[in-house]
């Protein structure tokens, strides 16, 4: 008889890594993230550098918030994605998308096979967070750059189109990309700082700063708030 699949985890979206140090409700974010973990198992924490290049220097930066959360077992998955990387990230319980180029990040996890490994382990339960880039590519599409650029399917695990840290254009290239997708999905900016937990019932919790959500209402592109609750 087969098991039934363990109930998906909420989604961790963060414009930059200033959240992975942040305390929400007296306790640093992704500890209480892995709650649903027992504590007594060792839990492995695997970080994808491909939309960067695998610099070691962002690297560093996990390696550090893992520290505070007292996760020993971490790895970095590199690009060229061997054996040794993919056996480790099909056992994750904590899969980490870092920030860099969305459409390098993207094309590198789909030629290699990594998005169908974390893809397989989203379904399986690991919590997935997304840092800008991986922010981006754990939304429904890659944004294009200019005006003539065409948005690019990427995960889709969470059903919105994400931006991240560009408040200081106005989400204008996120306000174009709803535009031009005639409004079949909403847009959601994250502000530098910022962050959202994606809930498994599509509930969106902001975390630290105020996110954008982008709408398109009868013709017209529909911006509004969404604030962190007031503890």
């Amino acid at each position: 008889m087969t098991e039934p699949a363990p109930p998906l985890e909420p989604v961790y979206l963060f414009a930059d890594s200033q959240l992975l140090f942040w305390k929400h409700n007296g306790r640093l974010v992704l500890d209480a993230a892995l709650d649903g973990f027992a504590r007594n198992t060792s839990i492995r924490a695997a970080y994808v550098g491909a939309s960067n290049g695998d610099r070691m220097d962002f690297f560093e930066v996990f390696d550090a918030a893992m520290d505070a959360i007292g996760i020993a077992e971490r790895r970095m998955i590199v690009s060229s994605f061997g054996p040794a990387d993919r056996a480790f990230m099909e056992c994750a319980q904590l899969i980490l998308l870092a920030g860099g180029d969305v459409q390098l990040g993207w094309a590198t996890m789909e030629d290699t096979g990594m998005k169908d490994v974390i893809v397989g382990r989203y379904a399986k339960g690991a919590v997935l967070v997304g840092i800008s880039a991986g922010a981006v590519q754990l939304g429904c599409y890659g944004l294009g750059q200019t005006n003539a650029s065409t948005p690019f399917e990427v995960f889709g695990l969470v059903r919105l189109v994400v931006d991240t840290h560009d408040e200081r254009a106005g989400w204008a290239r996120l306000a174009r990309t709803i535009d031009l997708l005639d409004g079949t999905v909403a847009g959601l900016g994250i502000p530098s700082g910022g962050g959202v937990i994606v809930h498994p019932d599509a509930t969106i919790e902001p975390l630290r700063r105020a996110a954008h959500e982008f709408r398109s209402e009868r013709g017209r592109i529909a911006h509004s708030l969404l604030h962190p609750e007031c503890r």
